[in-house]
């Protein structure tokens, strides 16, 4: 994948795989840093209410920016920082070292090994995720303030108190998990790699840096397309039911079907403007963080 390719050979595979899982979580931290600020307005916009109403995106980053300060932008960095710099290395690791296992006798990698080997990654990646992933939406979903609302220890306790851990508690939504992150890694990766091998790549650094950019920001936005429908399923079996006591979506593809049956086609894309906004360019800074990261270790260790 990289220019260093023909000395990664010199390199014993334990090795390889300790300076993916260093340039993935680099690539999950510095993509957290960077997009921390949207995702907070994005959160702002949802909430609604309070004494700063706000009629868009750039009107949310001049009033937070007017009365609370630059550092507003990254209030509650620490909880996805601590949970995302891990995911991301699990999800660049395991695709590296799936790759070999979909050559199919090929000499190089193939569109096909490149999804394949993303959807591996993303199945991996939701399985470990998943826990975070329900605690995430229950506080979510919870519409007290700020200063009433409970820890993310107490939810979780709470969580595995009442149903345990298995796929009513912690667990719950787990295939609507992997659906969402399979699919998105097997377009992610699969659509990234394959259009760089085949768009010649620029001598000129800047130029060769925009190319990727470009390619790695339309692979964000394609998966997010793709897999948001997995996305809704998701939110609404592991968000409070409509009815207490009644378990309305339970299966990822039953769920899907409930929302088109009751709500239409366009439902299945709900909140597809905010996800792209935040993985389009998101996927960008990880692709790129991660080939430069992983490059510059390469040659250190060699």
């Amino acid at each position: 994948m990289s220019s260093n390719s023909g000395q990664t050979k010199e390199l014993t595979p334990l090795t390889r795989a300790a300076l993916q899982v260093v340039a993935g979580g680099s690539a999950g931290f510095v993509e957290v840093c960077i997009m921390q600020p949207l995702d907070v307005v994005k959160t702002r916009m949802q909430l609604g209410g309070g004494v700063h109403q706000y009629k868009g995106v750039f009107d949310c980053f001049g009033k937070m920016y007017r009365h609370e300060g630059i550092y507003s932008f990254w209030k509650g960095i620490l909880p996805p920082v601590i949970a995302e710099t891990p995911k991301r290395a699990i999800k660049f690791v395991c695709f590296e070292q799936t790759k070999p296992l979909f050559l199919f006798g090929a000499p190089a990698p193939t569109p096909l090994t490149f999804s394949l080997a993303g959807l591996t990654a993303g199945l991996l990646e939701a399985i470990a995720v998943n826990p975070f992933e329900v605690v995430k939406v229950a506080q979510q979903a919870d519409k007290t303030k700020m200063k009433e609302a409970q820890s993310t220890w107490t939810v979780t306790k709470q969580i595995i108190q009442k149903d345990g851990f298995g796929f009513r508690g912690l667990n719950k939504g787990v295939t609507a998990t992997m659906g969402r992150n399979g699919v998105f890694n097997m377009v992610y990766f699969g659509f990234y790699h394959s259009v760089k091998n085949i768009v010649p790549a620029f001598e000129d650094h800047t130029k060769e840096f925009i190319r990727k950019v470009v390619i790695g920001f339309t692979s964000g936005t394609l998966a997010c397309f793709v897999n948001i429908p997995f996305d809704v399923a998701k939110s609404r079996i592991q968000g409070p039911q409509p009815q207490p006591g009644v378990i309305k979506y339970k299966s990822t593809f039953g769920s899907m079907a409930l929302v088109y049956r009751e709500e239409g086609f366009r439902a299945l894309y709900k909140g597809l403007v905010p996800k792209v906004m935040r993985l389009g360019p998101g996927g960008a800074i990880m692709l790129l963080v991660f080939e430069y990261a992983y490059d510059f270790l390469q040659q250190k260790c060699l």
